[in-house]
């Protein structure tokens, strides 16, 4: 290459990457957003069905059961039938879903019933969140596909 061929040959510059924080500031938002309302939920749930000093904390039980529920058919919608805009995921997901369920209440409540002096019911409570939770996760998910596939035939 002679050197007025070279000079004729112009580099562009690499186009400007947003900043991180300018791509994710989105995300965070929604999450914010998705977790203030999902957490008002779980909390008018809580008032609604309050639980006894001592007792089985079933308010958070079938908070916690219930959310994952709906994480496991809402995955479904969002992976096999629509491609769903970028920030649904974060939105309801990890905000509404998230703030909703509630793993710190329910170490407390595991706590608060140790501290009462019924360790069994703590126990019971601990296995019980945890099995139940798993289920609700897959027979949500295995409800979403059998529906959709029985209306695509």
């Amino acid at each position: 290459m002679t050197a007025p061929e070279a000079e004729s040959i112009r580099v562009r510059p690499a186009p400007r990457r947003r900043s991180e924080w300018r791509t994710q500031a989105p995300v965070v938002a929604v999450v914010a957003i998705g977790g203030a309302l999902g957490a008002c939920a779980r909390y008018g749930l809580t008032l609604a069905w309050p639980t006894p000093a001592g007792s089985f904390p079933w308010a958070t039980f079938w908070t916690n059961v219930a959310g994952c529920a709906v994480i496991g058919v809402f995955m479904v919608l969002i992976t096999d039938v629509w491609a769903a805009h970028r920030l649904v995921r974060p939105f309801f997901g990890t905000g509404v879903l998230g703030g909703f369920t509630t793993f710190s209440t329910y170490a407390v409540d595991i706590r608060r019933l140790v501290d009462a002096g019924r360790p069994g019911t703590g126990l019971a409570y601990l296995a019980a969140t945890l099995c139940a939770a798993l289920a609700a996760v897959w027979l949500g998910s295995v409800a979403a596909r059998r529906t959709l596939t029985g209306r695509q035939r």
